[in-house]
C-alpha cells in the first residue's frame, strides 16, 4: 500500500512538470530551461535502428498482445467490443523526463515506462468499446524539446513523430478494408498527430471517423485546411477533428496564448485567437454548455489508488474563446491542477465516459 501510493504522488508530480513545461514553452525564463535542456546535441540514431513495428513489443497495445492496458475499464463497469469494431490509433504524451538524450529509448522502463502505460490505460481505453485498440511505443521526444526552438529540439520532435508515422501506416496497413478508423493522442502525442492528419490525409480519406487532438491547439482557419478535415460540429457528425484544453474558473490561459497566437501553421498561415478549436466532448459540439448531468463520467482514482471509479453526472462544461471551462461538482482528481486553473492533466479523465459515448455517436454516423 505504501509504495502504491508512493509511486502515484511520483507520478502526479512528474506529470505536473511535463504538463507545465509546455505551457510555459519559450515562457518560464532561463532557469527553467537550464533545469529541462537535455545535455549535448541531438545526435541522430544510426540508420534502420528505428523500431519494428510488426514485433508486438513495440507496441503497448495492440490486439492480440498479453495484458493489454487498453482493455481496461473503471471498477464495478463490464464492456465487450461491440460487432464489426472501428479501429483506434492512439498516441501517448511526453513521459520521458530526463536530461541524459533528447529523446527517449523505445522502453524507457522505470518511472517512464509506467507512466506510458498508465496513459494507455486511462486515455485510450475510452475508446475500447467501439475499437481495437493500437498504441505504439516511440521514441519520444524529452520535456526540454518543448522549451527550446532550436536545431536540437526540431529534429527530437522530428524523430518522435517519424516513428509514430511508421507505426502508423503498420496499423493501416493491418486493418481490412474498410475498417473505420479512430485517431486520439494528448500532448506530444496530440501534436504528432496533427502532423499526420496532414501527411496522411489521402489514406485516411473515406475511412476517418473522428480525430481526437485532445490538449494541444489547433487552428480552425490555419491548421485544419491542410487536414482536409472540419471540425466537429455536432455530435452526430463523422470525418471531423475535435480538441479541447480543459480550465476550471477563473481561467488564466495566457501561458498558452502568449506563444500560440502568431504563430504560423504548416501552410504559413498565422493563428489567430478567435480561431482555436474547441469540441465540448460532453456534447459533441462547439457552442453548447453541457450540464454536469449530462457528462457519462469523470474518472476518479479510489483511495487505495490501485484502481478508478466512473463519477457521473458532476462535471459539466462549454466552450469560450476556444478553451473548456469547466463546472459543477469536481471530483478530487489529485493536486496537479497547473496554474491558471489549467486541467491539462485531466483532459481525458474529466470527460472519460462523455469520450466513451462520443465515439460510439460518430461511428454509427460513419457507417449511415
Amino acid at each position: 500500500m505504501c509504495a502504491r501510493r508512493f509511486l502515484f504522488v511520483i507520478f502526479g508530480l512528474t506529470l505536473l512538470f511535463v504538463a507545465g513545461a509546455f505551457f510555459i514553452f519559450q515562457y518560464g525564463g532561463s532557469a527553467l530551461i537550464r533545469m529541462a535542456t537535455p545535455q549535448g546535441h541531438f545526435s541522430a540514431p544510426p540508420p534502420r535502428s528505428g523500431p519494428d513495428y510488426a514485433l508486438g513489443s513495440s507496441w503497448l497495445a495492440r490486439p492480440g498482445n498479453n495484458d493489454d492496458p487498453a482493455a481496461w475499464v473503471p471498477d464495478g463497469m463490464v464492456t465487450t467490443v461491440a460487432d464489426n469494431p472501428a479501429a483506434t490509433f492512439y498516441v501517448h504524451p511526453t513521459t520521458y523526463l530526463e536530461r541524459d538524450r533528447w529523446n527517449a529509448p523505445l522502453q524507457p522502463g522505470g518511472d517512464a515506462g509506467f507512466r506510458a502505460r498508465l496513459f494507455v490505460q486511462s486515455q485510450a481505453s475510452a475508446f475500447n468499446g467501439q475499437s481495437r485498440i493500437w498504441a505504439p511505443r516511440y521514441r519520444q521526444a524529452a520535456y526540454g524539446a518543448f522549451l527550446l526552438k532550436s536545431g536540437d529540439a526540431t529534429k527530437a520532435l522530428d524523430l518522435a513523430y517519424g516513428d509514430v508515422l511508421a507505426a502508423f501506416d503498420v496499423f493501416l496497413a493491418a486493418q481490412p478494408v474498410g475498417t473505420p478508423i479512430v485517431l486520439a493522442g494528448h500532448s506530444q502525442g496530440a501534436l504528432h498527430l496533427s502532423r499526420l492528419l496532414v501527411e496522411r490525409r489521402a489514406p485516411l480519406a473515406g475511412r476517418l471517423v473522428a480525430a481526437y487532438v485532445v490538449g494541444w491547439p489547433l487552428s480552425v482557419s490555419a491548421d485544419l485546411p491542410a487536414t482536409g478535415l472540419p471540425p466537429c460540429n455536432a455530435p452526430g457528425q463523422a470525418a471531423c477533428v475535435l480538441s479541447w484544453q480543459s480550465f476550471a474558473e477563473p481561467a488564466n490561459a495566457s501561458l498558452v496564448l502568449d506563444n500560440w497566437v502568431g504563430s504560423k501553421s504548416t501552410n504559413g498561415m498565422l493563428r489567430e485567437r478567435k480561431d482555436m478549436l474547441c469540441v465540448n466532448p460532453i456534447s459533441g459540439t462547439r457552442d453548447s454548455a453541457a450540464e454536469p448531468g449530462a457528462n457519462a463520467g469523470t474518472l476518479v482514482p479510489t483511495p487505495d489508488l490501485a484502481s478508478a471509479t466512473l463519477a457521473v453526472s458532476q462535471v459539466g462544461a462549454r466552450c469560450e474563446d476556444g478553451f473548456l471551462l469547466i463546472g459543477g461538482a469536481i471530483p478530487a482528481l489529485g493536486p496537479y491542477v497547473l496554474p491558471g486553473n489549467n486541467y491539462h492533466v485531466y483532459d481525458y479523465a474529466l470527460f472519460w465516459g462523455s469520450i466513451r459515448g462520443d465515439v460510439e455517436r460518430r461511428l454509427k454516423a460513419f457507417r449511415k
